[in-house]
Order: structure tokens, then C-alpha cells, then sequence
């Protein structure tokens, strides 16, 4: 076979050719990492779990509802351990073959190496975050809710100019946050707590008018926490909130697992899983 000699100008526009290749699938906002995923390299023995042949996941704790069921990861109930389950199953993993571990919410976005394969906890995939972790394709997208207690004056808020004057109670670190800043724009900064278990906290001991979480949580707040609380409406964050699984930086798993959720997402299997466990989501009405 004979051999073609290329010139060094042809030698350097193929070389940049490829570099301009490696380069592509990642933007500030998705997934990074990883290259790209095939059938041959996302199978059990193929993927580099942090346990060889399992699959570790991670969530915070405690775990709630309409997410995880009784506190139980493992149990397969609930939306996000439905999902977590799924995911394993398109990967080849089998329910015996996942390993749930926790992970507080505030440091799974943190720099530095994981001690799981990947996390799902209502993690908001945002341009800082995925400078420092890589993210998914999006398996949920969000809108933020407005929870008052029945009986104060922010429960009659009819839009979010009305809820200005309120003093509105979110989880540091979360979307929440930046969502009442830039929508709300409240007169009175936001008070701001540790742990989703605080602003809850606050709410029923009325330290606060209004708290904003997700609106499945919203829900379940109102329905079994603080039933004395109704969810007031809900609202878009800024520029969407949308979930992913977050992964370790530059993770060889992103593009299988993204993958693994494009085709739960085009089969229907994930929308099916959403209908199940967040069908009250679309309920409240919304504030402008």
C-alpha cells in the first residue's frame, strides 16, 4: 500500500481539525467531560465505578418525598430513586448491583474527587457549578413555589409584586435563592438557612412570611410537614431550573449516564416516572 504524503500545512489543519473535535459537547450550562458514549464503553465492565461491578449513588439525608420514599433510597419509590434506578438499568447495572451512600447537598457541588459515581438531589445545573462538577443531560426541570402559612398575609399574594414586602425564608446555596433575588426582589434581603429541615423550621414557628423551594417539595411541605401552610403559586426561576446528575469533574461515567437519560427521555420511561410521582407539580397557580 502506498503511502501519501501530506504537506505541513495539511499536517496542521487536520491536527487542529481534531483538537476543534475534542473541544465540542460542553457548554457553561450542561455536562462536561468525558468524550463521547457508546454501547462498547458503558456496560458494567467497561465503566470505571468507584467499586468495580457496582454503581454508587449518592443523595442527602434525610430524604423526602415526592423524591424518596420513607427515608429509603433503596426502596426503588419515589422520583428520584426511580430515576437513580433507571439510570442503572439503561447502564446494565442490575438493583442489587447500586450502592446508595450520603452526600449533603452543599458539598456535593464542592471541587475534588467523589466518593460516588454520581449524585441525584434536586441539583440545579448552573454555569459556576459545572466549573467544578460535571452535570448531565437534565432529567427534570423545576419551577419555584411560594409557601406561606394559611393564615398570614403573604398566603394572599395574588403576584410576585405582592410578596415584596415579605420576609421570605430559602436554602443557602440553592436556585431559590438567586429566584427571589431576581424575580421577587424583595425589600428585605432574603434570610437565608443551613439545611432544608431549618427553613421548614422557620416557617412553622412563623420566624419567616414565606419560604421558596421547588414546587414538588412545596407539595409535600404543605401536605405532611406543615399543614397549616398552603402553597401560595409558583414561578420560573431565571433562565429555568433544570436537574442533573452531578458527577465527579471531567468523570469517563458523564457521557454514559447522560446518554443512559436521553434514551429514558425519548422512550418515554422517564416522562412515565415524572407523571407517577410529580403529577401535582403543574397545580399551583402561577404569580407574574
Amino acid at each position: 500500500m502506498s503511502r501519501i504524503r501530506l504537506s505541513p500545512l495539511l499536517l496542521l489543519l487536520a491536527v487542529l481539525a481534531l483538537a476543534a473535535a475534542g473541544c465540542g459537547g460542553s457548554d457553561d450550562e450542561g455536562s462536561s467531560g468525558g468524550g463521547t458514549a457508546s454501547a462498547e464503553n458503558c456496560t458494567p465492565d467497561q465503566l470505571q465505578t468507584t467499586t468495580a461491578g457496582q454503581l454508587t449513588v449518592a443523595t442527602d439525608k434525610p430524604a423526602f418525598p415526592p423524591y424518596f420514599i420513607d427515608n429509603d433510597p433503596t426502596n426503588g419509590k419515589g422520583f428520584e430513586s426511580a430515576v437513580a434506578y433507571a439510570i442503572a438499568d439503561q447502564l446494565g447495572f442490575a438493583k442489587s448491583d447500586v450502592t446508595w451512600t450520603v452526600e449533603p447537598f452543599n458539598a456535593s457541588y464542592a471541587p475534588g474527587p467523589k466518593d460516588f459515581d454520581f449524585d441525584i438531589n434536586q441539583i440545579s445545573i448552573t454555569a459556576q457549578r459545572a466549573k467544578q462538577v460535571d452535570f448531565s443531560s437534565p432529567y427534570y426541570t423545576a419551577n419555584q413555589a411560594v409557601v406561606a402559612l394559611k393564615d398570614s398575609d403573604a398566603a394572599k399574594a395574588k403576584s410576585l409584586s405582592d410578596l415584596a414586602g415579605a420576609n421570605i425564608g430559602v436554602q443557602i446555596g440553592t436556585t431559590s435563592l438567586d429566584a427571589v433575588n431576581s424575580e421577587i426582589q424583595p425589600s428585605n434581603d432574603p434570610q437565608v438557612f443551613d439545611t432544608s429541615n431549618d427553613v421548614v423550621s422557620a416557617l412553622k414557628n412563623a420566624q419567616v412570611d414565606a419560604i421558596v423551594v421547588d414546587v414538588p417539595t412545596a407539595f409535600y411541605l404543605t401536605a405532611v410537614q406543615v399543614p397549616k401552610a398552603t402553597v401560595v403559586g409558583q414561578f420560573s426561576a431565571p433562565g429555568g431550573d433544570q436537574w442533573g446528575v452531578l458527577l465527579e469533574k471531567d468523570s469517563p461515567l458523564t457521557p454514559c449516564v447522560s446518554d443512559a437519560i436521553d434514551r429514558l427521555q425519548s422512550s418515554g420511561e422517564l416522562p412515565a416516572i415524572e407523571k407517577k410521582w410529580m403529577s401535582n407539580a403543574t397545580d399551583a397557580p402561577v404569580l407574574k
